[in-house]
């Protein structure tokens, strides 16, 4: 136990979330561990600095029945706290948390990727050229398609795309 005592102490909380990039509910689910953690440590520290003997002649001085307290003494004398083999579960959490560091390796990779195609389409849209000084031609050369629907459509004698004129009605007034 002494280990991870150790490992918790150096631990700095404030720069976890930060340096890992959480977020959301895993940001707030470390948190709330952290505040677990220093209740719980709290409480340690208290519960160790109290007395931890017990002075039955003082009860036996106090208390006219002191058969109860001879009974109450034989049971703390011959108490034994139970030990358990907590190894199983310690193995399960560290089978979980590889688990979840190679998960979280994952997600962050696939993050970096999305990020980096962000980052090229904002710089694509940030050094695009205005609409109103870009011409037809520069258009059907980005997007062959669109050139060869219009010639589709001229070609069967539709000279506007379906559902143009009601989009777009005609409020010309001859």
């Amino acid at each position: 136990m002494a280990a991870p005592s150790r490992a918790v102490s150096k631990l700095d909380w404030s720069k976890v979330g930060t340096q890992l990039g959480l977020r959301g509910s895993t940001a707030s689910a470390l948190a709330n561990f952290k505040k677990r953690n220093d209740d719980a440590r709290r409480r340690v520290q208290v519960l160790s600095e109290q007395p931890t003997t017990v002075d039955f002649s003082h009860y036996r001085s106090v208390l006219k029945n002191t058969a109860v307290i001879d009974e109450i003494e034989q049971y703390f004398k011959t108490f034994q706290p139970k030990t358990y083999d907590v190894s199983k579960q310690i193995k399960a959490i560290e089978s979980f948390e590889q688990v979840a560091i190679k998960n979280a390796e994952e997600t962050k990779s696939k993050v970096e990727v999305e990020l980096k195609s962000l980052e090229k389409a904002l710089a694509d849209i940030e050094g695009a050229r205005p609409w109103d000084q870009t011409t037809v031609d520069e258009l059907a050369k980005a997007e062959p398609e669109i050139d060869e629907y219009t010639a589709k459509l001229v070609k069967n004698g539709k000279w506007m795309p379906p559902g143009y004129l009601e989009r777009f009605p005609n409020l010309s007034v001859l």
